[in-house]
């Protein structure tokens, strides 16, 4: 059974005892805490008068053997009722296969320096881990996005519009692709780069490195400025303002440092456990993808439109037509393009890099 470890809390249950043994002495009994010596009875001598001032009357008096009340002798203690054993709060319960149990798998230390820190060492978007043909961005953006429609040509890859329901704000963000709008919708690296760098991931070979930077288990779609905000932060830096969605953040961490041996501070083992123990019946996920979708690259059939004149080809401010330059480097250069598919002709002379439909872009 997973142990919640923490610092060592003192007792409650020490006050009533003290204000018992406080409440002894003042009713009038020698305590065991008492100095017998002090507490002693003592002989009392018959007082001799003792002049008093002479007051408005003029009288005076006599102290006298008879007006003198003895101190009463020590009584033994009241008895005190011993105090009921303290019911301690219950540690939660953490059943096998949960993502709370495995928290109790990770080893716990200190962190290690940033030194030699480099994000491109990890081949984001670099690397086509399960060899489809697609980068892991839109892999991930086709698994998390609803209502998706993909790029035209991009035989099922390229997502250009969809909706994201926002994990970390628990808001929908409209997703449209674009220089100006693909920010708003990140990909967000669950256990950050530089966080496992400096717990474990310094000592990994290339192609170690190069899968988990990739690896949908530790990808989300998210929030484009909550993703920025986050940085580098562990779980006892940072956790999703969305709180119905912490306990599945938080095991997704636990699962990615499971499948790669990474360690947790103390910090962060400590918010985990607090966390998940709220869930303790919170599950580990599994690694998803999303397959490609080429039945969305094109639009639903229509009615045939009425025939058009194909549009001229295109042209530089003198009029030219574009001579089939070497490369879209040479063509903007000397001011042609943009080509788009299934328009422009040239279309077909360039490469077109991102599948986007479109070369010789500016």
């Amino acid at each position: 059974m997973f142990k919640k470890v923490g610092p060592k809390r003192r007792s409650r249950w020490r006050t009533p005892l003290v204000a018992a043994a406080v409440v002894a002495v003042l009713v009038g009994g020698a305590s065991a805490f008492d100095d017998p010596v002090e507490n002693a009875p003592v002989a009392v001598e018959a007082p001799t008068a003792v002049e008093t001032p002479t007051g408005d009357s003029g009288t005076e008096a006599a102290a006298t053997p008879d007006a003198i009340t003895p101190s009463p002798s020590p009584s033994a203690a009241p008895s005190v009722a011993p105090s009921p054993t303290p019911t301690l709060p219950a540690e939660p319960v953490a059943a096998a296969g949960t993502a709370l149990a495995a928290v109790a798998d990770l080893e716990v230390k200190g962190r290690a320096p940033k030194t030699g820190y480099d994000r491109d060492l990890f081949a984001y978007r670099e690397y086509d881990q399960d060899r489809n043909g697609c980068d892991i961005r839109n892999d991930i953006l086709r698994r998390d996005l609803a209502d998706l429609v993909t790029g035209v040509g991009t035989n099922g890859c390229v997502v250009e519009t969809g909706t994201l329901d926002d994990p970390y704000s628990g808001t929908p963000i409209a997703f449209t692709r674009g220089s100006s709008t693909s920010g708003q919708v990140q990909i967000d690296h669950v256990v950050a780069l530089s966080d496992a760098w400096q717990k474990g991931a310094q000592s990994w070979d290339v192609t170690t490195m190069r899968e988990f930077g990739n690896d949908p288990l530790n990808l989300l779609a998210a929030d484009g400025p909550l993703n920025a905000q986050k940085g580098d932060g562990d779980a006892a830096t940072w956790l999703p303002p969305n709180k119905v969605f912490r306990c599945g953040y938080v095991a997704r961490q636990v699962a990615v440092k499971r499948e790669y041996d990474l360690w947790l501070t103390e910090a962060e083992r400590d918010a985990m456990v607090r966390v998940l123990g709220d869930c303790p019946a919170q599950e580990l996920p599994s690694r998803e993808t999303a397959p490609l979708m080429p039945e969305l690259a094109a639009p639903s059939p229509a009615a045939p439109a009425p025939a058009v004149e194909a549009p001229a080809p295109a042209a530089d401010a003198a009029g030219a037509q574009d001579p089939r330059f070497d490369s879209c480097k040479d063509a903007k250069a000397a001011g042609y393009g943009p080509y788009v598919s299934g328009v422009d002709p040239e279309y077909g002379w360039y490469r077109d890099g991102d599948s986007d439909g479109t070369v010789c872009e500016g």
